[in-house]
């Protein structure tokens, strides 16, 4: 049962080291969601994208408030043939979601100078759900008891009761500021810093609990709750060309180290042959980081004891964002129709994570973005666009709780002019993800293969307002 007590802890402190994903967001302006390529915009939206391309903007105040409402699923498919005898096949549904999302633009333009800040939801940014735990708890768990004897019937039913649930939080809040300096009538510049504070949670509970039939003692009871916050700063630099027709454009961002620091409420172990569960957090805060995992080191062996460090108070723990290139090209065929081409390369496989997971990416992030935008009148304006992601994704980076999906996007929306100083954008897109298969010898240390299919979908609706003074 110790046996049992440690896998399952095992599984619990890496399933919850790991409840994020790839770091940065793009799309916080409604026109991007409607275009996707603005990396060579010069109207407002240009205060993230494109910041030296302020130089062409209007000249004075410009406001932007920005609305986008996503829906998303992030589901675990778990096929073991054979497991236990009665096979084990089920899909894990992750409920993902966030409130309104909201980002505020702001710039001021006169004569060759810029100066213009942005307020929004810059990396990862909403919730998840397991409502029925993860696989890394349950398969390794069921198999653990199945060795004492708990198995289940040829109808696959078990003689107890197992519940669980695992939920996570990720928000990256970032406050950005640029000057912009036009140095000819072709060329501008830009320098920027962007402030970005990480506030995040992972909480979850594993329970296996015998039926009343057979009494009230609970073979595991697991319970983790922990809040991790922390800060770091961008900077950026942006380059630009600009004439009649043509925009050629730069940005460089680098990387980002974010240290969150743990708020540690809860962390408790407890199986039966225990007289009480085992108050990990009070233990800490007893003896103090260094000497609990020592404890924990000669209790529980040196591996388990790292294990639960990440989740000691007062804790340490990188959610780097990475440096982010991007380079785009816009051309304008008639005073009515426009178009851009744009790249983007996130160096992920050096910003830090947890473990330094990040070594386990092939490569770090390419994208490629294309959109076009048709004025069909002095009032209307419509655009699409498209987006291709490839993270180079590996084995060794997916995991239960923070995985991800190469994909396509598409968007479509359009522009109402209300007056010369009133534009309302609207737009919707969605992400068409490929699914990733990734199987295991052994799987979760079980003497089984197993295999999990991830899949994702994404749905995003916007609104937004810009407005010149």
């Amino acid at each position: 049962m110790r046996k049992l007590l440690l896998t399952a802890l095992c599984a619990f402190t890496l399933t919850a080291a790991h409840a994020g994903g790839l770091m940065t967001n793009t799309n916080y302006h409604i026109a991007f969601d409607r275009m996707f390529a603005r990396g060579a915009t010069t109207e407002i939206d240009a205060t993230f994208s494109n910041p030296a391309g302020l130089a062409w903007t209007h000249e004075g105040f410009q406001l932007s408030l920005n609305f986008q409402k996503p829906w998303q699923n992030r589901d675990i498919h778990t096929n073991i043939p054979g497991y236990l005898g009665v096979g084990f096949d089920k899909k894990y549904n992750g409920k993902a979601s966030a409130p309104i999302v909201p980002a505020l633009f702001a710039s001021y333009k006169k004569g060759s100078w810029a100066f213009s800040s942005m307020i929004g939801i810059v990396g990862s940014g909403g919730f998840v759900e397991y409502d029925e735990g993860i696989p890394m708890f349950e398969v390794p768990i069921r198999a653990m008891l199945a060795s004492k004897g708990l198995m289940p019937d040829e109808a696959g039913k078990y003689p107890y009761a197992y519940i669980a649930n695992m939920k996570g939080k990720q928000y990256i809040y970032g406050g950005q500021l640029n000057i912009t300096r036009k140095i000819n009538d072709n060329f501008s510049a830009a320098f920027g810093i962007r402030a970005n504070y990480y506030d995040g949670y992972n909480r979850g509970f594993v329970e296996a609990v015998s039926p009343a039939s057979v009494g009230s003692a609970d073979y595991i009871n697991l319970h983790l709750d922990c809040i991790q916050r922390g800060w770091g700063f961008t900077p950026l630099f942006s380059f630009a060309y600009h004439d009649e027709r043509l925009t050629i454009a730069a940005r460089y961002e680098l990387r980002t180290k974010i240290n969150t620091k743990n708020d540690t409420q809860e962390l408790s172990i407890y199986m039966a042959g225990q007289e009480k569960s085992t108050d990990v957090k009070a233990l800490a805060e007893q003896l103090g980081n260094e000497n609990t995992i020592a404890a924990l080191s000669q209790a529980v062996g040196e591996d388990m004891a790292g294990k639960v460090k990440p989740y000691l108070p007062d804790e340490s723990i990188r959610y780097d964002m990475p440096s982010l290139l991007t380079v785009a090209v816009g051309y304008n065929f008639t005073p009515q129709l426009r178009a851009a081409l744009e790249y983007h390369f996130f160096d992920d496989k050096h910003a830090k994570m947890y473990g330094d997971r990040q070594k386990e990416l092939t490569h770090g992030t390419h994208e490629i973005l294309a959109g076009v935008e048709y004025d069909i009148n002095d009032k209307f304006t419509v655009s699409c666009g498209g987006q291709r992601t490839d993270y180079g994704l590996s084995d060794g980076y997916q995991q239960n709780t923070s995985f991800a999906c190469d994909s396509y996007s598409v968007g479509l929306g359009g522009a109402w002019n209300i007056n010369e100083k009133m534009r309302l954008n609207v737009s919707y897109f969605c992400s068409l993800y490929s699914d990733y298969n990734k199987t295991q010898a052994n799987y979760q240390g079980t003497p089984y293969t197993g295999t999990d299919t991830y899949s994702r979908t994404n749905h995003v609706i916007g609104i937004g307002l810009d407005y010149k003074f």
